[in-house]
């Protein structure tokens, strides 16, 4: 080979296949599990909230290097964005459930707040929610309006299935929808920062029932 005969030439001996091997695998980044370093990334998001989460911390929960992370999940907005999607998925799609199989809002709305209580207080990971604490502070324009989108958007999505009941005639036709869905809205917010300030689920299922009390009967 021309490798070789330059060697031979030059007097320098041939580098050994084994050596040759060993260059090859120098510098290499270390292999991960990318659902493994996922998921560690969306519990420090979840613990800390997005701006007082540094690319260092990342790097350590995740336990891989600054260029793999880049690599495999671009920046840390990047990295965010698809820890959003992840959390939608895996913790917070119990809501839009609850909504979607119940035979009426009420009942919807009854099952979200308890399945809360149990969610935002479930042991080993942070309490609370993450795309309501992670706003917390935030100073990025674009993160803090992405997530403010979502939360209007699962308000907006209460205010349908409460005007669908409306006009079904389960609900009186003097309820006022939008000011329901807010005031739902507003019972799922406070109960996620109770958790984080060490509410108990028992505390959050009494909070529950109470806001249910207030709901108009048809």
């Amino acid at each position: 080979m021309v490798s070789g005969e330059k060697s031979e030439r030059s007097g320098a001996p041939a580098p050994s296949p084994g050596s040759r091997g060993a260059a090859r695998t120098r510098g290499r980044p270390r292999s991960f599990d990318r659902a493994t370093a996922l998921e560690a990334a969306l519990l420090a998001f979840w613990e800390h909230g997005y701006e007082a989460t540094s690319v260092s911390d990342l790097t350590r929960a995740m336990d891989i290097g600054t260029p793999s992370l880049y690599a495999a999940f671009g920046d840390k907005r990047s990295l965010f964005e698809e820890v959003v999607q992840e959390y939608g998925v895996r913790y917070g799609s119990f809501g839009e459930r609850a909504l979607a199989e119940e035979p009426t809002a009420r009942a919807g709305i009854a099952r979200m707040l308890r399945e809360a209580a149990a969610e935002y207080t479930a042991p080993g990971r942070p309490h609370g929610c993450l795309v309501i604490h992670a706003a917390a502070n935030c100073s990025t324009a674009e993160v803090e309006e992405s997530l403010r989108q979502r939360r209007n958007a699962n308000i907006a999505a209460i205010e349908t299935r409460i005007g669908a009941d409306v006009d079904e005639g389960v609900l009186p036709p003097d309820t006022d929808a939008a000011a329901l869905a807010r005031y739902t809205g507003a019972m799922i917010q406070g109960m996620s920062q109770q958790a984080r300030d060490g509410a108990s689920r028992a505390d959050l299922e009494a909070l529950a029932e109470i806001a249910l009390a207030v709901w108009p009967r048809g």
